[in-house]
């Protein structure tokens, strides 16, 4: 009965046929029963094919993979692996992916890893087995990402296999016995494709109001970008502008990372899926590659999903889809409107980490790296190589995103080479490599087409759309190759820059139309994430990821009206646009069990925020006459910052000791009585210890005064300076002043504040 599983099931994808004389036996690496140290890798499936075994063990190799096989037929056997030389496309010296096949006590001959600038087969050498079940080994040699795409065995010594990289060849499919039909999911209101943060919000937000929904992921961890796979903080405040509850859902799950890398417990893998696996609602299929569709018309009737551990495929069919791929895959295979950039593209980053341990260690020289000095790459002074590894810069963001990758690979490895091997060994003695992320963080690719495409004008410009939603409060935020860093390699650059369009409310945000969020050609194509509906230099600021989540929100509750009113999502706008405004202003733990029935808000759900997020006060909440430090008269240079939260307004700003800064604060009486004068500001332990601050009031003694800003103003923020009494319409200026501060000034609101009787 066990050993029976290999011929009726895909658990080992294994299956012996016998054409005249010729048996043989086809195993696909990522169906191992045991992946030991080798990852499985999905990102590539498009281009070569297939998901494969990745050996990523930073330089040390990773312990074997391994897994049995059943052959029903003795016999001397053949066997090919599909693999290639990783770095052979750049003629580079070595073979870094160097790997064997063990197939039970017998070693194969020849090394794998070794040659081929593509995927192709290549000869392990020959074994004789008996009939029965075997075992089978990858042995990694060199920890250095050798690969390993399928293992075929033959009788036929002459027969070399099928290279096609078509997904699910022929060649596959015969091997592998997967003829029959594939596995019908019925009865969706909404299939999700991608697990990202825009595809979480998404599934999250329509499963709670009512929808059923399928949500499916091609990695094995939920998150995407912001997930301990790849490490990115998420970015972009949430719980803002028009719609303070939009990002409520997106709170209960986002990184609590404090930098960027940040460390793999910091991003909650865990807590993401149990997060979404705790809504009834939602059909979770994580491992599973969406490749192909079918339409109506122009419209999805279904998307058709394999699972790369077993090659099983699933049908899933439903009345809407999402978009939430990062690429526009989904509707690129429904020959959706689309747009890619052509020139000036954002790359793809693969962040890394390294420590010292207090006693010398080695590492392997790297021959085949980047051929890297520590004057080629800026110094990881925090032991993390931060966002700014990033290459691909117009190479095929789609159609080579692997060479993308190694690419990236080269520059860390030949990097850290350079810190032991290289002219920084003598500092470097005791480093070790700690972490390399193996997927790829891309910026930018296809940017699906809808009713409105939004541009940089648009957001800096504040024009505005009546279906205006996600706050999206990133600066305009583009990467180029950054020049000194580009000379050696100018044709694939691996250090960029950002440049900065800063014109973008950074607090309350610009509202992101909801036309941006579904397809204008396909029917029932929504899209969330960095592949809507926008211009590159729009991307720039929509493109972070709690951003993108909150698209991800809106396009849930907007699928559920669908669902409801048997509509398309641009009926949504044109004939349900207040209904959608109604449930953006619910709370996001808001649910429903049907999309017609009533909406229950549980006693958990989050207080309503203000305009300019949770963490702040709005002038308006406050008692007596507040003035921000936005409506302040400047004299010399002020730098805006939100970074410290509980400012008042939109932020804050701060100034250096003696350098002429000066801010008037103008607070006008709106009745007689006695009135406290108070400011506000945020502590810090680079603030001035004695700030100058005057008050004036034409028809009483001024006062001048110092205040400690490296201590908090009050407990409820606000210091007194002095208190005095006005008539209705007295006019007080509160003069902060930057000379002899003894540190950083900070200016954040002054308040005339009633004294109560």
């Amino acid at each position: 009965m066990m050993r029976s599983r290999y011929l009726l099931t895909f658990a080992l994808l294994a299956l012996l046929h016998t054409v005249g004389s010729t048996a043989e036996v086809l195993v696909e690496a990522e169906s191992f029963e045991q992946h030991g140290g080798w990852q499985l890798d999905t990102q590539f499936i498009t281009e070569m094919g297939s998901p494969y075994l990745l050996a990523h063990g930073l330089g040390r190799p990773v312990e074997d993979a391994t897994t049995e096989f059943k052959m029903d037929e003795a016999g001397e056997y053949t066997v090919w692996v599909r693999t290639y030389d990783w770095v052979a496309r750049w003629d580079a010296t070595g073979s870094p992916g160097r790997f064997k096949i063990r197939i039970g006590n017998q070693e194969l001959a020849n090394d794998l890893g070794i040659a081929g600038k593509d995927w192709s087969w290549h000869r392990a050498g020959q074994v004789k087995l008996t009939a029965g079940t075997h075992s089978m080994q990858l042995q990694d040699l060199t920890g250095f990402d050798g690969r390993c795409d399928s293992i075929y065995l033959t009788t036929d010594a002459t027969q070399e296999p099928d290279n096609s990289s078509e997904m699910l060849s022929p060649f596959r499919r015969r091997l592998l016995g997967i003829e029959h039909p594939v596995e019908i999911k019925q009865g969706y209101d909404l299939v999700v494709v991608g697990g990202g943060y825009s595809g979480m919000g998404a599934a999250i937000s329509a499963a709670r109001m009512g929808c059923k929904v399928a949500l499916i992921q091609d990695r094995g961890v939920l998150g995407g970008n912001g997930s301990s796979e790849v490490r990115v903080w998420a970015m972009g405040h949430i719980r803002r502008g028009k719609y303070p509850r939009i990002g409520e859902i997106i709170e209960e799950f986002a990184d609590s990372a404090t930098k960027s890398p940040g460390r793999a417990e910091e991003f909650g893998d865990a807590h993401k899926e149990e997060v979404v696996r705790s809504e009834k609602n939602i059909d979770l299929f994580l491992n599973h590659h969406a490749f192909r569709l079918s339409k109506e018309g122009d419209a999805i009737e279904s998307v058709d999903a394999i699972d790369t551990r077993t090659n099983a495929v699933r049908r899933f069919e439903g009345a809407l889809f999402a978009d939430c791929t990062g690429h526009g895959t989904l509707g690129y295979l429904a020959e959706a409107d689309w747009n890619m950039t052509p020139g000036g593209r954002m790359g793809m980053s693969n962040m890394w980490t390294w420590d010292e341990v207090g006693a010398e260690t080695s590492f392997p020289e790297t021959p085949w790296a980047l051929p890297l000095n520590m004057a080629d790459f800026p110094y990881p002074r925090d032991h993390h190589g931060q966002w700014f590894w990033e290459s691909g810069f117009d190479q095929d963001p789609l159609g080579d995103a692997e060479g993308i990758r190694d690419w990236n690979l080269r520059a860390v490895y030949g990097a850290f080479n350079a810190m032991k091997n290289g002219d920084g060994a003598a500092e470097h003695r005791d480093a070790v490599l700690t972490w390399i992320a193996y997927i790829g963080g891309p910026r930018e690719s296809r940017r699906l087409t809808g009713d409105v495409v939004l541009t940089q004008q648009d957001i800096v410009n504040k024009r505005e759309f009546p279906d205006g939603c996600v706050p999206s409060t990133w600066s305009i935020d583009l990467h180029y190759p950054k020049e000194q860093y580009a000379q050696k390699f100018p044709d694939n650059p691996f250090i960029s820059i950002a440049e900065h369009d800063r014109r973008i409310d950074r607090q309350y945000g610009y509202p992101v139309p909801y036309r941006c969020f579904y397809s204008r050609s396909i029917p029932n194509l929504f899209m969330a994430g960095r592949c809507i509906s926008v211009t590159h230099e729009a991307l720039g600021t929509t493109r972070v990821m709690k951003t993108c989540g909150m698209m991800g929100e809106v396009v849930g509750k907007a699928a559920s009206l669908c669902t409801q009113h048997e509509c398309q999502p641009r009926d949504v706008y044109q004939d349900h646009l207040s209904e959608l405004i109604q449930l953006l202003e619910l709370p996001g733990k808001a649910f429903r069990e049907t999309v017609t029935s009533p909406i229950t808000v549980p006693d958990d759900a989050l207080p309503k925020a203000g305009p300019y997020g949770p963490e702040t006060l709005g002038t308006a909440s406050l008692p007596g006459v507040v003035v921000d430090d936005r409506q302040a008269d400047l004299k010399g240079k002020w730098t805006e910052g939100d970074g410290l939260k509980g400012f008042v307004g939109s932020g804050y700003r701060y100034a250096s000791a003696n350098s002429g800064a000066q801010a008037v604060f103008t607070l006008k009486a709106t009745e007689a009585g006695q009135f406290q004068v108070r400011i506000s500001w945020l502590p810090h332990e680079n603030r001035g210890d004695h700030v100058s601050v005057s008050v004036l009031q034409a028809t009483q003694a001024p006062l001048a005064t110092t205040v400690n800003m490296r201590k908090p103003a009050a407990e409820d923020g606000f210091a007194k300076l002095t208190t005095l009494e006005l008539k209705k319409g007295d006019v007080v200026k509160v003069v902060i002043d930057s000379a002899d501060a003894g540190g950083t000034v900070h200016i954040d609101a002054a308040q005339l504040l009633p004294v109560k009787k």
